[in-house]
């Protein structure tokens, strides 16, 4: 189970009126609100792993598909 951290944030008043607002309408208090906008937040920047590897080999001076047939001749032709 994730725990929860509290955390302080200066929020302009105009934002929280809005927050108060939207949570009137919805029934849902302010807090769950901004959870629910820190998540979206963070799903939008967040980077699948498959793109993390993308460019690994850029900067080597070795082409990896040398490197990786190298390596495939070490097995012994399997």
């Amino acid at each position: 189970m994730l725990s929860n951290m509290r955390t302080v944030i200066d929020v302009p008043d105009e934002m929280v009126e809005m927050l108060d607002r939207v949570g009137g309408l919805e029934k849902r208090p302010r807090a769950a609100l901004i959870r629910e906008a820190i998540g979206e937040f963070l799903r939008g920047k967040s980077v699948p792993e498959a793109e993390t590897a993308f460019g690994l080999w850029k900067h080597r001076r070795r082409d990896g598909l040398k490197y990786q047939a190298g390596l495939r001749s070490e097995w012994g032709g399997r």
